[in-house]
């Protein structure tokens, strides 16, 4: 059977694997619940960027030069934004990139700009912005006399301290850029350690500035912040960015002109680039002790979209290091104390709240779940989250119960591309992103599901066909079912059927429709009559011959 254009079909079959021994990366659980998409990822030993289907086959790729510094967004124009390691000498840090690049679906070159010397190095994540701009992390070195006459303790300097700034990049031709919009944490700092020194004040009394003396490391690493993440809200126009080594999330106002940015006035917020808010370390502030702590070496900070469950409150990848119960890594959710106008507030002498987590995903034996760093979550439309443990290159999907729906392991290692029953050694990930099939980046796409990634793949009978176009010769599978479905279910298979029955059933496992008997004789296609009236949303259809056993995911829409 070939499946015309213009035509949705989506085909899940229950997943099974056939053993042949030991499996060790792929596809590894696809349960009903999962949501259909497409998963995008760049592992971090390869030049290349991967889109895979539910079914942990490869659907398309991005051939580039460099290996990741560290995350890639596929756009909505359906090219593919992504940083590059340019291996700079200087910073040398986890994360280290150094360019940004933008590629066409063919993997060409369309524009690249590089932010790597001596003295900067962009690194970690970027954020693409509505309107075709770049947000970036980028680090900036300072003298030891710089550090100092800022009010630096010396005896926390080696040869240089590491600051970070945040650029917005308007891109230019194919290999430049206009800065339009900059934020430099040097401009918004306090110590108390040097009255004779600029930024004198007491720390407590600011929590809008970051204390130039407070480090949770040992010795005299430059990399002082190492900022990780890095998110916009349109709505509140404003940036979330993480710090690592502070343990913090901060939102700073984006609203601001360059001037006020570098200030302590002006923006939408009235305070210029000083902090609106901050949470996770109270004591980076002094307003608190390692009791008070809630994150651990965080990485990907972000709103989570509105409209979606838990929508507008943050998100956080905690990776959980240092933890006083033991290390393990959880998805957090915090409602951060938000006005109406964007404005955060703070009661007197007290730490920022809240105190309580909103929402929290760990393991049923906490050290289970463990991802010392990198790592990301996504919270996804039918309230399931999908979430990257980035060290052991290991992506799954929990439901709206915190039930593991969905499980993939990397295959692309430090060697190379492994073969089944291999483990695959440094197949480390930064973050994973699930798009669903009616994101408008694919309009105009071919997207046809063909083998797994890795050699000598285990056999399996999944199958997922998902999309808008052309998907090619399908004629081994068992049955297939148009969705979206409106008043009628049509059923089409390769053969002749006969004794078949099909079971609708809701999203909560209730039965809404039962068809028996029913034949698939006439060019193998039927059509069935919905009788009951249904909602909108998402059903399973059970089909049973006497050979076989399918359920298959299909939408209603109207």
């Amino acid at each position: 059977m070939i499946l015309k254009k213009n035509t949705i079909v989506v085909v899940l079959c229950f997943l099974t694997l056939v053993t042949r021994g030991q499996q060790t990366v792929g596809l590894f659980t696809q349960s009903p619940g999962s949501l259909d998409g497409y998963v995008l990822f760049a592992p971090i030993p390869s030049n290349n960027t991967y889109l895979i289907d539910k079914c942990g086959k490869l659907v398309h790729s991005w051939t580039g030069t460099h290996h990741p510094g560290q995350s890639v967004y596929l756009l909505p124009d359906g090219n593919l934004l992504r940083t590059g390691s340019t291996g700079n000498t200087v910073f040398t840090s986890g994360g280290n990139g150094g360019i940004i690049e933008k590629f066409g679906w063919n993997s060409s070159l369309i524009w690249s700009y590089a932010i790597s010397s001596t003295t900067e190095c962009q690194h970690h994540d970027v954020c693409p912005l509505a309107n075709g701009n770049v947000l970036a992390i980028v680090w900036e070195s300072k003298t030891v006399a710089q550090a100092i006459a800022s009010g630096r303790n010396p005896s926390l300097l080696g040869t240089s301290l590491w600051s970070e700034k945040i650029v917005e990049l308007q891109p230019v031709g194919a290999n430049a850029s206009n800065i339009v919009w900059e934020w430099h944490v040097w401009d918004h700092l306090v110590q108390e350690y040097d009255a004779a020194k600029l930024n004198y004040d007491t720390v407590s009394q600011h929590p809008e500035l970051i204390n130039l003396n407070y480090f949770t490391g040992v010795g005299t690493n430059a990399d002082w912040l190492h900022c990780n993440s890095i998110a916009y809200n349109e709505a509140l126009d404003q940036i979330i960015i993480s710090s690592h080594n502070l343990n913090e999330l901060w939102i700073v106002d984006h609203s601001t002109t360059l001037v006020e940015a570098a200030s302590h006035a002006g923006g939408l917020q009235g305070k210029g680039g000083d902090l609106l808010y901050r949470w996770g370390n109270p004591a980076a502030y002094n307003r608190g002790n390692a009791t008070n702590r809630k994150l651990f070496g965080q990485h990907n900070v972000h709103w989570i979209d509105s409209g979606l469950t838990d929508g507008g409150k943050i998100m956080i990848f905690n990776n959980g290091q240092g933890r006083s119960n033991g290390n393990y890594s959880s998805v957090d959710v915090i409602n951060p104390p938000v006005g109406i106008t964007g404005s955060y507030s703070l009661s007197g002498t007290q730490p920022y709240e809240p105190d309580t987590l909103w929402w929290t995903y760990q393991a049923p034996v906490a050290t289970d779940f463990y991802s010392m760093n990198i790592s990301g979550a996504q919270r996804l439309t039918n309230g399931n989250t999908i979430i990257c443990k980035g060290p052991q290159g290991t992506f799954f999907e929990i439901d709206s119960a915190k039930n593991s729906v969905w499980k993939y392991v990397n295959p692309v290692a430090q060697a190379g591309i492994v073969s089944q029953g291999t483990t695959p050694t440094m197949n480390l990930v930064f973050r994973c992103t699930l798009y669903e099939p009616t994101y408008p980046g694919f309009a105009g796409q071919t997207l046809i599901a063909g083998a797994p990634i890795e050699l000598n793949p285990l056999p399996s009978t999944c199958m997922m066909i998902t999309g808008t176009e052309e998907s090619g010769d399908v004629s081994s599978s068992f049955i297939q079912v148009v969705s979206p479905f409106s008043d009628e279910l049509i059923l089409s298979s390769a053969s002749e059927l006969i004794n078949v029955d099909a079971t609708l059933q809701d999203i909560t496992g209730r039965v809404v429709e039962e068809f028996r008997n029913v034949r698939l004789a006439s060019e193998h296609r039927v059509s069935l009559k919905i009788r009951n009236e249904l909602s909108p949303g998402i059903y399973f259809l059970n089909v049973q011959s006497l050979v076989q056993n399918n359920t298959v995911k299909i939408v209603r829409l109207q």
